[in-house]
């Protein structure tokens, strides 16, 4: 296929066979010529297919190009092709109305509803095969606690102890650089104890703990169910709530109150090393008004809420493997999705006790 064009690019002529082999050329040589209207004269053509037909009835529908002198067999494909594709109606995106809104809105209170009930029915599963499991001893596996607090507890000490000893140093620092205005350098401990002790401590542990945790219970349980392990446990009379849930909660229930503990001892040593660097108070000092002036009800009031923490980072983990479908997108979704869970779980809880501690006066 040839296009022959005048001088002044307005008028041109096409010569040879338009067929999908010559379409990308006439392309090229369409794009190569100067930008304005062009006449195109179609009485030299041969063979055509669709392929080239399509190709003219773009022209023709462009501005500034206009077909002249088809043959007939070339004018009659070109209609019907022209005639065989489909229309495109614009789209016109009309506001959202209160209608629209409230549907909406309905409809996430109602997904919000089902994914509360979920939750619920996970808890209600693991409790029950607890139950079961002081019953029959004999059914739970030992061997997979021990390995999941493992991976739960003992893997998860390093990043622990570390975040609560670099939390007690930024304590001391700024509690040190406001309290010097007043000072007031000497309750710098009391700030620390009581901080860490009672809120820091454990929250930001169970936050560590969900985000390494909850995905690894969800991308384990899912990638089980996308290969139909748990189906196949269920055929061999295997049950999985058994096997799979029970160790993994327990074992956070189990380690999760450890960990509060040594992120409690990390936090108050990394605050009683700034505090001997920055105010000059010994770690004698520091001990002595440790003892002093913190209760011990600030240590119990952190440890208590671990439990509920536990529970909650298990549970979330577990019921959003088992929402996995058979596709790796969908493992990701959910991994991220329970990762996100889990803290907001956390961070609600948290606030939960410390309005009923602030209440009770404790």
């Amino acid at each position: 296929m040839r296009l022959s064009q005048d001088e002044a690019g307005v008028a041109g002529a096409l010569s040879g066979d338009l067929t999908i082999y010559g379409v990308a050329d006439l392309q090229r040589q369409l794009a190569a010529r100067p930008a304005g209207s062009l006449t195109l004269d179609l009485s030299g053509i041969g063979r055509i297919d669709t392929a080239g037909a399509w190709l003219l009835a773009e022209l023709a529908r462009g501005e500034g190009v206009r077909l002249v002198g088809a043959p007939d067999k070339v004018a009659r494909l070109i209609a019907n092709v022209t005639k065989a594709e489909p229309e495109h109606p614009e789209r016109t995106e009309t506001p959202p109305t209160l209608t629209d809104r409230l549907e909406r809105l309905g409809r996430q209170v109602v997904e919000g509803t089902k994914f509360l009930g979920g939750l619920t029915g996970m808890l209600g599963l693991v409790l029950a095969r607890f139950g079961r499991a002081l019953r029959h001893p004999r059914e739970f596996r030992m061997t997979a606690l021990v390995h999941h607090c493992e991976e739960v507890g003992l893997r998860a000490v390093p990043i622990v102890a570390l975040m609560a000893f670099l939390i007690g140093i930024v304590l001391a620092f700024q509690g040190a650089s406001q309290l010097r205005q007043f000072g007031a350098e000497v309750f710098v401990v009391d700030l620390i104890s009581i901080s860490i002790l009672r809120e820091l401590g454990i929250l930001l542990t169970a936050i560590i703990v969900a985000g390494r945790t909850a995905s690894s219970f969800t991308a384990a349980i899912g990638s089980m169910k996308m290969r139909e392990e748990i189906d196949a446990m269920r055929t061999l009379g295997l049950d999985p709530a058994m096997l799979l849930f029970l160790p993994r909660v327990l074992a956070l229930l189990i380690m999760l109150p450890i960990l509060g503990l040594i992120a409690n001892l990390s936090g108050l040593l990394g605050g009683a090393l700034m505090s001997w660097i920055e105010l000059g108070i010994s770690p004698a000092m520091f001990q002595t008004r440790l003892i002093e002036g913190t209760d011990i009800n600030h240590a119990v009031v952190g440890l208590v809420k671990a439990p509920f923490f536990a529970i909650l980072i298990g549970v979330v983990g577990c019921h959003a493997g088992m929402q996995v479908e058979g596709n790796a997108e969908s493992l990701g979704r959910m991994t991220s999705g329970a990762v996100v869970t889990a803290i907001f779980a956390v961070i609600v809880t948290d606030a939960a006790f410390s309005i009923f501690f602030a209440q009770m006066g404790i």
